[in-house]
């Protein structure tokens, strides 16, 4: 169920891209955009250069964020390639500026939707993604200010208005993705089980936080009890409570919202 939506997240990115922003030359961001700089001022392929800048990310994508988002940006690369392949280079409107913004409405909508089901779009969406979980910084805004970076170069290099267009296409994406992903807010959960143990080994393989764990009892049972406490991201909940459920269905999860983390919030 989770590639299907991946899949669709990456025909709406598709669709954003070859319908609006393709055809006037906007540039793409992240890794892409990075790949196509170097190509324009240097010997290299574009696509080799995409390729070989991407591998080192989803590399440390695999070892920082686990398995299951990393498999799931190889399925949002694949078909994303496939899609702005096989959908056309059709202009929807003839007033660049319009383009330009729903360009990157539309392709804000995609990427969150990918971000919010396990997945990144790759690129810089990784390191977007690690970065936020050790901050309180939001992805999309980490986004638009590494993205900025690289069109203000562009910008240098080549065309300002071209650059100026792309650079308010970023912004745009930037805050849909915040809208659609809400990664950067911080919940605390508390679990009680009596199965803290076996609970504690799979969350600490799979989720990147510490956890604190007490031993209490039922007031009613008298039944000794584990009670792990750890902040996690909205992002991180849907996988805690599935890694819960997996060990001990009987277990009793309190959610709430933290107002702020001081102190280290990821696990060393």
């Amino acid at each position: 169920m989770k590639n299907l939506v991946v899949v669709l997240g990456s025909l709406i990115v598709a669709f954003g891209f070859n319908f609006f922003l393709v055809p006037y030359g906007i540039l793409s961001s992240g890794i892409s955009g990075i790949a196509i700089l170097i190509g324009l001022v240097t010997p290299f392929d574009i696509g080799l250069m995409n390729l070989l800048l991407n591998l080192p990310l989803l590399i440390l994508g695999y070892f920082k964020l686990g398995r299951v988002i990393t498999l799931n940006t190889l399925v949002c690369v694949a078909s994303l390639s496939a899609f702005l392949y096989l959908l056309p280079v059709v202009p929807v409107t003839d007033n660049i500026l319009l383009s330009a913004i729903f360009g990157g409405i539309i392709g804000g909508v995609g990427v969150g939707i990918i971000l919010k089901f396990s997945g990144t779009s790759g690129g810089l969406d990784i390191i977007a993604i690690i970065l936020s979980r050790t901050s309180n910084v939001s992805i999309g805004l980490l986004l638009t200010a590494m993205n900025g970076i690289i069109v203000l170069v562009s910008g240098a290099f080549f065309d300002w208005n071209i650059a100026l267009y792309t650079l308010l296409s970023i912004y745009l994406t930037g805050k849909m993705i915040d809208t659609l992903h809400t990664n950067h807010i911080k919940l605390t959960m508390q679990i009680v089980t009596t199965k803290g143990e076996s609970i504690r080994k799979e969350l600490l393989g799979s989720i990147y936080r510490g956890i604190t764990i007490t031993e209490g009892y039922g007031g009613y049972t008298q039944e000794t009890k584990h009670i792990l406490m750890m902040v996690v991201t909205r992002y991180e909940t849907m996988q805690v409570k599935k890694i819960v459920r997996s060990h001990d269905d009987k277990a009793f999860i309190n959610i709430f919202e933290t107002v702020e983390v001081d102190g280290e919030f990821a696990r060393n």
